[in-house]
């Protein structure tokens, strides 16, 4: 393992002492992480090492969610052209170190469908990893859904049962009616695919959620991650409307084991607060330490766990149950 560029601070290890070690079960299935790696998705922190691999996640996890027991769905991402290929290879050895873990396989718009077929078969991956930068559509945060998820993919997802974990774009996310319209289209074309919406339905501003959710009601297929959200009204809004077998918890880490602020919605958008950031200091009664991303994202779903009324056992779900079940993952669950 490469020398460690950051750690948990006091204030970390205080913040989960005190807001989260009664919360968090003990057993965790973390539903969106990411490997990376210099030669194809060059990290986005300088304090996050450069080289990410299971050692280093397994590291990273401990500073999130300490003397838990944790297994991971990895997407594999690419964010340097031509690299697709040399990302699902890395991210297929790196999960093939631990029988519970599972990984998706990031594809493009442009892929044939049977050779995705066959590589997601070959790397033994368990589905598919879409996003918007691959997209000719400009600016990419305006694409549409098929264009970076053709429907061509989508039916191969439903053919041979796959997860696919997608992170809408668009201003409005999940309100916005070309994102609700080709949802529903492809839950209910293909529903063999389990759809899982990244982000909480990329709820930064839950007032997205709160006005589209409703209309994804009754979607079998449809999963939400609450990974890198620290709004707890955005897992709240799926809590009520989809209940708690349809959330799962994600991390994002290793960025969001690295990273520290918080994501926060403001007028019909939303921001992100770093500690780059010349804010901490200006509260008058007291200097503000913020705290690791995952671990704001972490207390937003206590607060939506218990706005909620959610017994233990469905917080139990959010945590393990449902992302085994969704994994067909060899080993017991809860009835």
């Amino acid at each position: 393992m490469e020398k460690k560029t950051y750690s948990p601070l006091a204030c970390d290890v205080e913040f989960f002492e005190r807001e989260l070690e009664s919360f968090v079960p003990d057993r965790v299935y973390d539903a969106h992480a990411h490997f990376h790696h210099p030669d194809f998705c060059p990290s986005a922190l300088s304090t996050a090492p450069a080289t990410a691999g299971y050692e280093e996640y397994q590291e990273c996890i401990g500073w999130l969610l300490p003397r838990r027991n944790v297994a991971a769905l990895f997407l594999a991402y690419a964010d340097i052209e031509g690299k697709n290929a040399q990302a699902n290879e890395w991210t297929a050895a790196q999960i093939a170190r631990d029988p519970l873990c599972r990984g998706e396989y990031f594809a493009g718009p442009q892929d044939d469908p049977e050779f995705v077929r066959q590589e997601v078969k070959r790397l033994k991956l368990h589905g598919l990893k879409v996003y918007h930068s691959l997209a000719t559509t400009t600016p990419t945060w305006e694409a549409n859904i098929p264009d970076y998820f053709p429907e061509r993919l989508a039916k191969v997802a439903h053919e041979e049962q796959w997860v696919v974990t997608l992170h809408m774009v668009k201003h409005r996310a999940v309100a916005d009616p070309d994102n609700l319209h080709w949802i529903r289209h492809y839950c209910r074309t293909y529903p063999g695919m389990k759809l899982i919406l990244a982000h909480s339905a990329r709820g930064f501003q839950p007032a997205h959620n709160l006005e589209g959710l409703a209309e994804l009601k009754g979607l079998e297929n449809l999963y939400f991650d609450m990974s890198a959200n620290s709004e707890a009204m955005a897992h709240l809004a799926i809590l009520r409307y989809f209940g708690p077998q349809k959330l799962l918890y994600g991390s994002d880490a290793i960025l969001a084991g690295c990273a520290r602020g918080r994501c926060v919605a403001v007028a019909d958008s939303f921001l992100w607060l770093h500690d780059t950031m010349p804010i901490w200091n200006s509260a008058r009664h007291k200097a503000l330490s913020p705290v690791l991303v995952g671990l704001e994202d972490l207390r937003s779903l206590k607060w939506a766990c218990w706005a909620a009324k959610l017994k233990d056992s469905d917080v139990e779900d959010i945590f393990w149950n449902n992302a085994a079940r969704l994994l067909r993952l060899q080993v017991c669950v809860s009835a």
